[in-house]
């Protein structure tokens, strides 16, 4: 075996490649499930200003105020820990953060000259949402969410180490998890998933950073 095997005899490097699947698709799946939500109270809130924008802030800052991972460990520990669970616990911990951020970029361009002349000629606010305000918003909200990925691969193999994962899926947290205790005896059993954490992270995020360079040059060069 390439990479050695488990305590059961199973084939460690055959782990990693199946663990894969399950931490990419809990990542990508809860991002775009923390930019839906996001995107929305977000975009609600930076048009409609007011009391509208208040009420939703308040909820957003509610969120935030209580620890990401100590809500996601509450929220599986409620529930029965699965693939749908975990991946609603990190975009619930996840959306607040692209709400204020599409909340700030909708206050700036809704006073831009494009938005003023697109209202003059009687477009709708849907309209101008979607059709003049939005578009312009979505560099840094294709940047933020390029990198939450990385964040809900770490929040799911954080919460698979501590058993709150799907016991039925093989993934990247389960295995270091349940190779701690023979971390002496058979160090490979969670070096080599850990590596794979560590790879996969530290590559979505030089990607997300290219992204933001790409999209977002002037504020690159500063």
């Amino acid at each position: 075996m390439l990479l050695g095997s488990d305590s059961l005899g199973r084939d460690v490097a055959a782990g990693i490649v199946h663990g894969a699947k399950v931490s990419l698709m809990i990542g990508v799946a809860s991002t775009l499930v923390a930019l839906l939500v996001g995107v929305l109270v977000g975009a609600v809130a930076g048009y409609a200003g007011g009391r509208v924008s208040g009420v939703l802030m308040a909820i957003t800052e509610l969120f935030q105020s209580i620890p990401a991972f100590v809500l996601a460990i509450l929220f599986v520990a409620i529930l029965t820990p699965s693939v749908t669970t975990i991946t609603l616990a990190i975009a619930l911990v996840s959306w607040p953060q692209v709400a204020r951020l599409t909340r700030g970029e909708f206050l700036s361009l809704k006073e831009r000259e494009y938005v003023y002349a697109a209202r003059c000629q009687g477009e709708s606010a849907a309209a101008l949402v979607l059709r003049h305000i939005l578009p312009n918003a979505l560099s840094p909200i294709v940047v933020a969410g390029s990198l939450a990925i990385a964040t809900a691969i770490l929040i799911e193999s954080a919460l698979s180490f501590l058993g709150l994962g799907d016991p039925n899926l093989m993934s990247w947290g389960y295995m270091v998890g349940s190779a701690r205790t023979m971390i002496r005896q058979a160090w490979w059993m969670s070096f080599f998933p850990g590596i794979a954490i560590l790879v996969t992270v530290l590559a979505i995020n030089l990607v997300g950073e290219g992204l933001n360079d790409v999209l977002n040059p002037r504020v690159s060069r500063q």
